[in-house]
């Protein structure tokens, strides 16, 4: 078995888009629209691993947790970016462009080499080797 997808509500889809295509290289595809259903989503591939479904509908409520503080259900998406080097030069190059970094590059104490962002929606994403 494998993780196939994860799914995130977005307010502005084309902001998540080019966030993930510009910053870590994903491909999207095509864009899905149900006009009945007023939803629209694109699903980002990346070169290998599980892709993300980036998902927009009106009406989907804001969620109300600090996004600053830990709690219960999923935190966090890795993305691999392959060595020390990358993880330091794209933080950094997030924090020039004006995202939030909330975890400098460290190595955690059980061995990995991260840092942590939040992308345009103050969802979090951790960036490893």
């Amino acid at each position: 078995m494998k993780i196939e997808h994860i799914a995130v509500w977005t307010r502005n889809l084309e902001t998540m888009r080019e966030f993930y295509t510009h910053y870590f290289g994903a491909q999207a595809g095509t864009k899905y629209k149900n006009e009945s259903k007023d939803f629209e989503s694109y699903f980002l591939r990346f070169e290998e691993g599980a892709r993300i479904e980036l998902m927009h509908m009106p009406g989907i409520p804001d969620n109300n947790n600090d996004p600053l503080k830990q709690q219960i259900g999923i935190i966090h998406i890795a993305i691999s970016v392959g060595s020390e080097e990358r993880v330091r030069e794209l933080t950094h190059r997030l924090a020039a462009d004006g995202y939030e970094v909330i975890g400098d590059p460290r190595t955690t104490g059980d061995g990995y080499f991260e840092s942590v962002v939040f992308d345009p929606e103050r969802n979090r994403i951790e960036i490893t080797v």
